[in-house]
């Protein structure tokens, strides 16, 4: 492999050779003459640490497409093994794109893949390319719609060649056409010298490797000793993503969720009719025994708190519970832990989600004066649970709270919850939302925690002032993410959906 150099074009137009140097990552990084060179980076060889491939386009197949073509994929992946690495890619983007719209791989690529690529990028190989000027990156084996978005919006570089996927009429045909350097040439790269970095093992970004005065190349062996980024060192925060898996889809993990898929469909069904048909005790009794683990800590049923003190005053009101939102299965995890109903405010939720819930639900317009009039006249009639995120987040940040329940009553009752899923996420930014407790039981051991907080007031005086709603909103939000070690942001439910879904979060009633 080193021995095989590439001609580059000097200024006065002839051909030259890039330098190969075998690197043990620190001459990049330390020669201070080479950190206000361009880079082109080979992404596979130099800032992935798996070799594999996949389990990305396996994503693709089932996020984008459907179970039955992960199936297809999972079932030639034996064949693809004794195949050369670029006629298994092309075999790949065949079964993963063809038929799959133009939208629906975008969509994947920019919502679902960078979490995964994040988690797989070598600490190592990111320290390279945060030292230089700039950055090209240069794909071989993935296809340029499937990585641009995690290399541009995450890792932060201005260039991404990679090669493109035939179309006709908006629909991939599945065919790989050739790379094309067009994309540096629009940079203008030329302009600068250029270094490249990626690994001995791979060729595919040799071609413009051509283009560089140097190449540094990391060996297979010393690549094997990377470690993973850590989160804390990700250039932009991962705060969002979608997609229904909630493990990375190796060929062995993938293998284990296909032989699963048979018991947890009866299963999920099960868990469902159990917990929309039994007294709460019986089902959170009956749903531990089928797997379903559900922890309460400071129980108000055990500990007397929430108004249930012998000598509390009558109330016109009920009790308003701000939770943080995980899935649409919060409210009804706080009512099984009280062990009493309640009502839950909803928003751009499913018919069908409405029709299965086993709590009353009381539907949000965003008309802020008929909010108020609801949730008051609810809150006349019982309990109220309000999710003041108004969407759901999986990673471990907290969204603005809307702070529309500071104005209701004088006192709130916090509810820090949280939530794990090994093998479906229980929340979606698609069409099939209506599916979304359907999945979370159908994980092997869905957990879930509910913490009940001390009560909080509403009224409060700082400093001899009175704290608006807002700083109402925000107080309760920091004591919820202090509990849960949860980060507070001023993101909100059109932000998410704007950068995952293209849209505001509409989801459609009828379904």
């Amino acid at each position: 492999m080193l021995g095989q150099h590439h001609h580059r074009q000097s200024s006065s137009g002839i051909s030259t050779y890039p330098e190969i140097i075998l690197t043990s990552l620190r001459t990049p990084q330390d020669d201070e003459h080479l950190r206000n060179k361009t880079l082109i980076l080979d992404v596979e060889g130099g800032l992935l640490r798996s070799p594999s491939t996949f389990p990305y386009f396996m994503l693709v197949a089932i996020e984008a497409g459907s179970f039955l073509r992960g199936l297809i994929l999972l079932c030639i992946y034996p064949l693809l093994c004794c195949l050369p690495q670029e006629v298994e890619s092309q075999i790949m983007v065949m079964v993963c794109f063809m038929g799959l719209s133009e939208e629906k791989v975008a969509r994947v690529a920019r919502a679902t893949l960078p979490k995964y690529f994040l988690e797989d990028v070598g600490r190592e190989g990111f320290e390279v390319l945060r030292e230089m000027k700039r950055v090209a990156g240069v794909c071989g084996l993935y296809p340029r719609v499937m990585v641009e978005p995690f290399l541009k919006e995450y890792m932060g570089l201005q260039v991404v060649v990679g090669r493109e996927v035939k179309m006709i009429r908006g629909l991939y045909v599945g065919l790989l056409e050739r790379a094309s350097e067009g994309r540096l040439e629009q940079a203008k790269f030329d302009q600068t010298e250029m270094i490249g970095f990626g690994c001995s093992s791979s060729h595919f970004g040799h071609q413009l490797f051509s283009w560089c005065k140097e190449v540094y190349l990391v060996t297979p062996e010393e690549k094997r000793k990377w470690s993973p980024l850590p989160r804390d060192q990700y250039p932009s925060p991962l705060i969002f993503h979608d997609g229904r898996l909630a493990f990375r889809p190796t060929p062995q993990a993938t293998v284990a969720m296909f032989m699963w898929l048979p018991v947890a469909l009866p299963l999920t069904l099960l868990r469902t009719l159990i917990f929309l048909n039994l007294p709460y005790p019986i089902a959170v009794a009956i749903g531990s025994v089928i797997g379903v683990t559900t922890r309460v800590i400071n129980s108000p049923v055990h500990t007397g708190q929430v108004g249930s003190e012998p000598h509390a005053q009558p109330s016109s009101q009920g009790h308003l519970y701000v939770c943080n939102h995980r899935t649409l299965l919060d409210p009804v995890y706080i009512s099984a832990m009280l062990n009493k109903q309640v009502s839950a405010v909803t928003y751009s939720v499913s018919r069908v989600t409405e029709l299965i819930s086993p709590i009353r639900t009381v539907r949000l317009t965003r008309n802020r004066d008929e909010d108020r009039r609801r949730m008051e006249q609810s809150l006349r009639q019982g309990d109220l649970v309000v999710c003041p995120e108004g969407t759901t987040c999986r990673e471990p940040y907290l969204l603005r709270f809307s702070h529309l329940f500071a104005e209701l009553v004088d006192e709130v009752y916090p509810v820090a919850l949280v939530n794990w899923s090994s093998m479906f996420h229980g929340t979606s930014t698609g069409k099939s939302k209506y599916l979304d407790h359907f999945y979370f039981f159908m994980n092997p051991r869905p957990a879930y925690d509910v913490q009940f907080m001390d009560k909080m007031p509403t009224r409060m005086v700082i400093d001899g002032k009175r704290c608006e709603s807002y700083e109402v909103a925000n107080f309760v939000q920091g004591e919820i993410g202090r509990i849960l070690g949860f980060q507070s942001t001023k993101l909100t439910r059109k932000e998410k959906y704007l950068r995952l879904a293209g849209n505001e979060g509409f989801a459609d009633t009828k379904e």
